[in-house]
């Protein structure tokens, strides 16, 4: 089966093409569309039957659209992003000077074969810290690339923080051999860049696609993530297997090129709303108008004290939490998991890290496609449910199987495909309940929380690092897994009891979201504080 980003594109661009000539015939004469009038569209469509909201969004003539060349440039920035994050979990194991202290190996698995050194003399405590520093740098700029992204356009925004993110991953290894301190500093300046990415995504998205589209778009725009880890996980370890440059260096020199490359593309192909793009059809443009609003360069005050106050955000924010804890102690310490317990060479641990990727990105472009397809049958409250109860659960289990099972290398390797593999349906789950609980503040409340759920970026490295140094066990390891099937399971629950598909009474805006910001309007037009 083909499922790559391009051709599940075309598909649904085609597919939702032939029904889409019917109603534009009424809009010939389109004028300029009020977006309050337009909400007011939107609110009643969503009281249609759902059915019937199913058939609706299947408009423009064009096989390939100007949202389809948004969704698929966003996919390769994401994943050339992606890259750029995880390169350093393979990459350190090169980076690193051989040391056998505290080393045990699992008895399943063959002893270890001698594996060749770096020269840089970094204990278990101070990887968690190199490994956890991007995000120390990612959790500082979530929310103000969220509210840049609305106030300035997210085009520029999202190009300028993959831009930045290239420059200072070339810059890597010359600041890794010079000073420690140095090389954390980078990693957390990359990290900052990268921050604004997700947050300025989601506000192209709400400008750009259609609620109709928005499931779909989204999984394939955010999938790129894991095809990101899929390719630059293994690239890193073959790389750093070849010795050119040093090998690790390598890493670093080619995928910041590879970042430079990507970011003067995005700035050239991508505009930050319909009515800015040069190449786009008056058909199209007038069907995104129609459904998604014109773009107002004038945002709204944000609902904190609504907010901080909603069951369902707080729900939320700890299904986020929970997630990116099991997700990032995947991502940073797995290639370390296999070195130390089954003994993989540098090369196969790049290839053998990005297998349980591969396995997420081809299920959820397979699962949200499914759920998308019954979704006329079943409520969005439902699919955001079963969604995350799988992407929660499923985790929770395979890690608990490593915990109480002897299992031989080829089997670890099949059980974290499988647990990281199904969790991909939380882009189906979480990822879309911004948009269903404040559509108009999606951006933002993205920003805030990813800002927290991305504190387990650096303190689930270093909580490892604490219980695995001079102590590369299977019990350690145990511990560590342990604690993250907790997470997954407490995390998921809370999700599911109390989140809702629901707008909320702040999403809209409203003389009382700016009392929040202590501000009245007279009759007059003045302003008073």
């Amino acid at each position: 089966m083909d499922i790559s980003p391009a051709k599940v594109l075309s598909s649904l661009g085609s597919n939702q093409d032939e029904k889409e000539g019917r109603r534009e015939n009424k809009d010939d004469n389109y004028q300029e569309i009020d977006v309050g009038a337009t909400e007011g569209m939107q609110r009643a469509e969503e009281a249609a039957p759902t059915k019937a909201k199913a058939e609706e969004g299947r408009r423009t003539c064009e096989c390939w659209r100007a949202r389809d060349s948004l969704a698929l440039a966003g996919f390769v920035a994401f994943a050339v992003t992606s890259c750029m994050r995880v390169n350093l979990s393979v990459a350190i194991v090169a980076m690193v000077a051989a040391t056998e202290d505290g080393a045990q190996w699992n008895a399943s698995a063959p002893p270890p074969p001698p594996q060749p050194g770096g020269v840089l003399a970094w204990d278990e405590p101070t990887q968690g810290l190199l490994l956890g520093s991007y995000f120390y740098g990612y959790i500082v700029t979530n929310i103000a690339g969220g509210r840049a992204a609305e106030r300035l356009g997210g085009r520029k925004v999202f190009g300028l923080g993959i831009l930045l993110s290239a420059i200072l991953t070339l810059l890597s290894p010359i600041s890794a051999t010079t000073s420690t301190a140095l090389f954390v500093a980078v990693r957390m300046l990359i990290g900052a860049a990268s921050g604004v990415v997700f947050p300025a995504m989601n506000a192209l998205l709400s400008v750009w696609i259609p609620p109709s589209d928005r499931a779909k778009f989204s999984t394939i725009v955010f999938a790129g993530l894991d095809f990101g880890k899929m390719v630059g996980l293994p690239l890193t370890g073959w790389l750093c297997a070849s010795g050119t440059f040093g090998g690790w260096p390598l890493v670093f020199y080619v995928f910041g090129g590879v970042g430079l490359v990507c970011a003067s593309f995005w700035l050239l192909m991508v505009s930050d709303c319909p009515e800015a793009h040069p190449r786009i059809s008056q058909e199209e443009k007038d069907y995104i108008v129609r459904h998604c609003g014109k773009k107002s360069g004038r945002t709204g005050p944000f609902p904190w004290r609504a907010m901080m106050t909603s069951l369902p955000v707080w729900s939320l924010i700890i299904v986020h939490v929970g997630h990116n804890w099991g997700s990032y102690t995947l991502i940073t310490q797995l290639p370390t998991y296999l070195k130390n317990i089954y003994h993989f060479d540098i090369e196969s641990n790049g290839l053998l890290s990005a297998l349980p990727y591969l396995t997420m990105w081809i299920f959820s472009m397979v699962y949200s496609g499914f759920m998308h397809t019954i979704s006329h049958r079943i409520s969005v409250l439902s699919v955001r449910r079963i969604s995350m109860a799988i992407a929660a659960y499923g985790p929770m289990f395979g890690l608990l199987t490593l915990c109480v099972a002897d299992l031989s290398s080829t089997m670890a390797v099949v059980v974290l495909c499988v647990a990281v593999g199904i969790s991909g349906a939380m882009y189906s789950g979480y990822m879309c309940s911004h948009q269903d609980l404040a559509p108009n503040f999606a951006g933002t409340l993205f920003g805030i929380t990813n800002t927290l759920a991305n504190i387990p970026g650096f303190a689930a490295p270093q909580l490892t690092g604490v219980i695995t140094e001079g102590n590369q066990t299977v019990s350690a390891w145990r511990t560590v897994f342990l604690i993250s099937s907790a997470v997954y399971f407490v995390t998921g629950t809370v999700y599911l009891l109390f989140i809702s598909a629901e707008k909320q009474p702040w999403n809209e805006y409203s003389p009382s979201a700016k009392k929040e910001e202590k501000v009245v309007v007279t009759e007059g037009g003045d302003e008073k504080t």
